[in-house]
């Protein structure tokens, strides 16, 4: 443990000026202030019975005191564990639970939604009680769980992604190596429970000498607002944030601060890239990685070339390869299996040793990625192998929607695909069939009342058509692709006889 010194536990002082560290709407903390909350919280953690090894999370929409919860848990050798606090409270009930959550950090709303948990719940207003007792550090090892966030699972249910701080230390040398921070003052517009936000617009600025600006919610009118007032250097956001940028109407007064920004989350089509680029004159850096990667594997580099259409190249201190079918590394521009490696690659999922081993093998993290490799190591993605859908940088499984369906007992059978959106990128849409005798007039407008009390709102199928029967492939599977045709010719124009 003594040769262990993460960055992101030794975060630095404002480099070039005396500003705040860490802002948000409602207040701002210079880095004497912050280190004084987080000892202070820390030590509020161990009084309420936290200790070494346990988790402490937090259900709160973007603010300051979920970056302060973080590192007081890492203070005290805790994992950290953000929860969306847009889920129902089934859903949070179910990640606090699976967790084995300690603590969580709460709002009105949140505490509400979690009555039943056995998780000491603590108002973020609560002012941590004033002790003379110094807290010291606690020693932390590369293979502790620091980040616990949950992912959306092939089985439906999600899964506890396993990040440990030697896995956090890898990334941030890797992003730091790839866009060269020195006093950046980061943007963050992402959602906090997203591994995006945490690394790339809190622990990379922070671990270099920066500071960062937090936003409740993104909001286009009044971005660019935003990140003049912030004196921003960088932010980083998914496809549907850039395409409604480019959309606005008016005059856009520049950011002369502002050096790159970083996309990510879900491919971007390379023409609007081009047109976001265009019109704002900030060079957009596409990537690609996910939770298990500790949110990055490629990048397109800052000095350009860069590519649009590709996601770029393998970033520093990580490598990226296709494989095939039958387990073997494919040669340059062959379609296969996105699969990384590095320090960066999780531990696991928490108690998911099987579905652990499915995805770590010989030391790769396989993605369920579809792309290719061209002899220079550009990536390009072309689709995946898992039937993931993802809205506006959300990611929604299938198979959890459908369960949710099948959970109303009000159909026989249900499927969910995904259909292109031009701003989300995709959206859910779901094909039921009723049951025998049902009233089919009545079945949709129950169903959705039912889907609203068990799923986020994003998870939420944007429409729901109702079939005689699904369509089904020759060994009796569903054949989600016909669906999916189903949904393209419904989009395409009637052509005049």
């Amino acid at each position: 443990m003594d040769d262990f010194h993460p960055l992101h536990l030794h975060w630095k002082p404002r480099r070039y000026d005396r500003g705040p560290l860490v802002r948000d709407a409602r207040r701002a903390l210079s880095s004497a202030d912050f280190a004084a909350e987080v000892a202070g919280l820390a030590l509020l953690f161990v009084q309420k019975g936290v200790g070494r090894g346990d988790v402490v999370a937090t259900m709160l929409p973007n603010r300051i005191d979920i970056v302060v919860a973080m590192f007081a848990a890492w203070r005290i050798g805790a994992a950290f564990m953000p929860i969306n606090p847009a889920l129902t409270s089934a859903e949070a009930l179910y990640q606090a639970a699976d967790s084995g959550s300690r603590l969580i950090l709460v709002d009105a709303a949140a505490r509400e939604r979690l009555t039943g948990t056995t998780a000491t719940l603590l108002p973020v207003d609560a002012p941590p009680e004033r002790s003379a007792a110094v807290l010291p550090d606690a020693a932390v090892a590369a293979d502790d769980t620091a980040l616990l966030i949950y992912t959306s699972g092939t089985t439906g249910r999600p899964k506890g992604v396993m990040l440990s701080h030697g896995n956090i230390d890898a990334m941030l040398h890797s992003i730091h190596g790839a866009l060269r921070l020195d006093g950046d003052l980061s943007l963050l517009v992402m959602p906090l429970f997203h591994v995006n936000a945490l690394l790339v617009s809190i622990l990379a600025p922070l671990a270099a000498g920066g500071g960062a600006c937090i936003l409740e919610h993104f909001d286009r009118h009044s971005f660019w607002q935003s990140v003049r007032d912030s004196g921003a250097s960088y932010f980083s956001g998914v496809p549907a944030m850039y395409l409604l940028l480019t959309a606005e109407r008016g005059a856009i007064a520049p950011a002369p601060r502002l050096r790159f920004a970083i996309c990510g989350a879900a491919p971007m089509p390379a023409q609007a890239i081009g047109a976001f680029e265009a019109r704002y004159a900030v060079p957009v850096l596409e990537g690609y990685g996910l939770t298990e990667s500790t949110v990055g594997a490629t990048l397109n580099p800052l000095d350009g070339p860069r590519r649009p259409g590709s996601v770029g190249r393998a970033m520093p201190g990580i490598e990226v390869a296709i494989v095939g079918e039958d387990g073997a590394f494919c040669p340059p521009d062959t379609v296969g299996e996105v699969a990384v490696r590095g320090g960066n690659v999780m531990k696991g999922y928490l108690r998911r040793p099987e579905d652990s081993a499915a995805v770590l093998v010989d030391g790769w993290l396989r993605t369920g990625d579809l792309g290719r490799l061209d002899g220079e190591g550009w990536l390009t993605l072309v689709g995946r192998k898992k039937d993931l859908i993802i809205r506006g940088g959300e990611n929604i499984y299938p198979s959890e929607v459908e369960e949710a369906i099948m959970a109303t007992h009000l159909v026989a059978e249900a499927a969910v695909v995904g259909r292109p959106d031009a701003v989300m990128g995709e959206v859910p849409v779901a094909f039921v069939v009723a049951p025998e005798g049902g009233d089919a007039d009545a079945l949709i407008p129950a169903l959705q009342a039912e889907i609203e009390k068990a799923l986020a709102r994003f998870k939420r199928p944007v429409a729901y058509h109702l079939l005689d029967s699904l369509p089904r492939n020759p060994i009796g599977k569903i054949d989600k692709p016909a669906l999916r045709q189903r949904l393209e010719r419904a989009a395409q124009p009637a052509t005049a006889p």
